[in-house]
């Protein structure tokens, strides 16, 4: 039973996803992508590697924690939830999120000076699958992922706050070292994705007697069947006695 109602690829894909992140960490931490190497570097060609790699690097081991459990949580969802689509989501997300913090120009929002910038890190993905979630459940009105949407913004919906610059919120001494530009492009394109396939899989169901005229005697079964089987029943109905026109011909004259 418990088979029936988990889909393999709902636990089997996270688990490969978190493999993927601890492994491209221990490599870190072996000296392997030093510097920029592997990170998305806005608008310079040795940073389009970045746009694969960086979802499965990042700077420290609190880092890579906070991003390891909503990952886990909302691949899980897609892929238990939306199953038809939950491949290309993943990858269409992934790569779109990626090329589109690549394009965004690295400027600071307060001051405008150019900076160097590079974005390591899963956020984006998870900005992709949480925003996919969310409105996914609302465009395609049905309650089953409508609760999913729900439990997205119940446990997530913090996340809107990433998706500007802390500059926005506190005094730093320093730039922030969080990309609220990988956040929003996550989101829009999460957005953007859940709007595309919101024709795909499970839709809101309509029952019958949200139909107008829904009911018809004919087509109840369990009423042509008593009525077959109890004729008794509806010899003494009320109906109305015709009218004889013959009691009616003294108004007749007076007309």
């Amino acid at each position: 039973m418990f088979k029936n109602i988990i889909s393999k690829r709902a636990v089997i894909t996270p688990l490969l996803m978190l493999s993927a992140m601890w492994f491209g960490y221990f490599l870190q931490m072996q000296g392997f992508f030093q510097s920029c190497f592997g990170a998305i570097i806005p608008l310079l060609p040795e940073g389009l590697l970045g746009i694969i790699t960086s979802p499965l690097l990042h700077g420290n081991i609190d880092h890579i924690i906070s991003n390891s459990i909503p990952i886990a949580v909302l691949l899980f969802l897609l892929y238990q939830f939306y199953p038809l689509v939950a491949n290309k989501v993943f990858i269409t997300g992934w790569l779109a999120t990626g090329l589109l913090v690549w394009l965004l120009p690295p400027v600071d929002i307060l001051t405008g000076d150019y900076m160097y910038t590079c974005t390591i890190g899963a956020s984006g993905v998870v900005y992709v699958l949480a925003f996919f979630l969310f409105f996914s459940g609302v465009f395609k009105w049905n309650m089953k992922l409508l609760t999913i949407s729900l439990l997205v913004v119940l446990y997530y919906g913090s996340l809107i706050w990433g998706m500007f610059p802390e500059e926005l919120f506190y005094n730093l001494q320093e730039p922030s070292k969080i990309s609220w530009q990988a956040h929003l492009s996550g989101a829009v394109v999460g957005s953007i994705i859940a709007f595309a396939f919101k024709n795909v899989g499970d839709r809101k169901k309509k029952y019958i007697w949200e139909f107008p005229n829904y009911y018809s005697e004919k087509d109840d079964k369990l009423w042509q069947e008593y009525k077959e089987n109890h004729p008794d029943d509806f010899l003494e109905l009320p109906y109305k006695k015709r009218d004889d026109i013959w009691d009616h011909l003294d108004e007749l004259r007076k007309r």
